[in-house]
């Protein structure tokens, strides 16, 4: 595999993404091990921007593990400061999986409710409330459950 190329503009603004993000893979004293390899391939499937921290002195040493990274993983390397490295891969296109869970009803969800108060001077009460995928939130902050559909008897479902 070989590394990505970017151009400047583009590095300028990945390494602007990256600023306030923390290493999520760390590299210890054993150098590059492949689960050290596997970690970095999950976080940039994960994230797509990454900082990796290398606990090592050795400058040459970081130098090439930054390259290797890159060609291994099918990164571009951003940024290399000190003992912190920035690797960057588009994330992979997640393909939908929920083709089933279409027909699932909506589930309980919570739901801030300002209730404001009679006298101008006072704060307003903040509520939390839980509302179930059957239930409904009225304008006045009630919870009220959905209406069931009617019944219709058999004569009048002849007549229509």
């Amino acid at each position: 595999m070989s590394q990505i190329q970017l151009t400047p503009a583009q590095r300028k603004v990945h390494r602007a993404e990256a600023h306030h993000l923390d290493p999520v893979v760390m590299v210890g004293g054993d150098g590059l091990t492949p689960a050290v390899m596997k970690e970095a391939d999950a976080s940039l499937n994960a994230h797509g921007l990454i900082k990796i921290r290398v606990f090592s002195d050795d400058r040459v040493a970081r130098e090439a593990m930054f390259q290797t990274l890159a060609d291994t993983l099918n990164a571009a390397p951003i940024q290399h400061i000190g003992k912190l490295l920035v690797l960057w891969r588009p994330k992979p296109e997640l393909t939908k999986e929920r083709a089933e869970d279409e027909d699932r009803k909506a589930g309980p969800r919570d739901v801030k409710v300002l209730k404001y108060s009679k006298r101008g001077g006072q704060r307003p009460e903040v509520k939390t409330l839980r509302v179930l995928g059957n239930q409904r939130l009225s304008p006045g902050g009630q919870v009220k459950r959905a209406k069931k559909p009617r019944l219709i008897s058999a004569k009048k479902r002849s007549q229509t």
